[in-house]
């Protein structure tokens, strides 16, 4: 029995597959998947500073699965992109559109302008993505942003101080 299923989902597989849609099972330790660069796929284009795990990624679908960690005092700019985003807050703070979101918080975006979204105490984040993710961007709007929000912990304000000097001297 346990042959004929083996052998079915070999099977299974190679169609799956003859379309480009990647169907394969997946059961992934985090702990298995390092922290990288947020251009680790080239598409992102955020400032620097954001780290990313990339979990599943299906060009054909163009969906991408993947963990965002943002550190303290970082601002992502007013954005769009040519996506959705589906947001799941899983540590810290996402401040964005009048809203502290915590863990278990959730938000989604379209291709309409959003952001910009401030992590005062740093934050990370579970995002699927549909169709193309690169965030366009301009560095003038997020070089004039004012914090609203306040960081609750020392390394926040550490974060957030070093973000707005960052601005000022327009190294995002």
């Amino acid at each position: 029995m346990a042959a004929k299923t083996a052998k079915a989902t070999k099977t299974a597989t190679k169609a799956a597959a003859a379309d480009g849609y990647d169907r394969t099972f997946k059961a992934i330790y985090d702990r298995d998947i390092p922290w990288q660069s947020d251009d680790v796929l080239g598409i992102l284009k955020l400032p620097p500073g954001v780290q990313v795990k990339v979990m599943n990624y299906d060009p054909v679908m163009k969906r991408i699965d993947m963990k965002h960690r943002f550190p303290p005092g970082y601002v992502e700019p007013a954005h769009t992109h040519k996506s959705w985003h589906s947001i799941l807050v899983t540590k810290g703070r996402m401040c964005v559109a009048g809203k502290d979101l915590r863990p278990g918080d959730y938000v989604f975006g379209w291709d309409i302008p959003h952001g910009p979204y401030e992590y005062p105490d740093g934050c990370e984040v579970f995002i699927v993505y549909m169709g193309d993710p690169t965030h366009n961007w301009e560095k003038t709007g997020l070089l004039k942003h004012q914090n609203v929000w306040r960081p609750e912990t020392e390394e926040g304000k550490k974060g957030v101080e070093a973000h707005i000097e960052k601005r000022k001297a327009g190294k995002v």
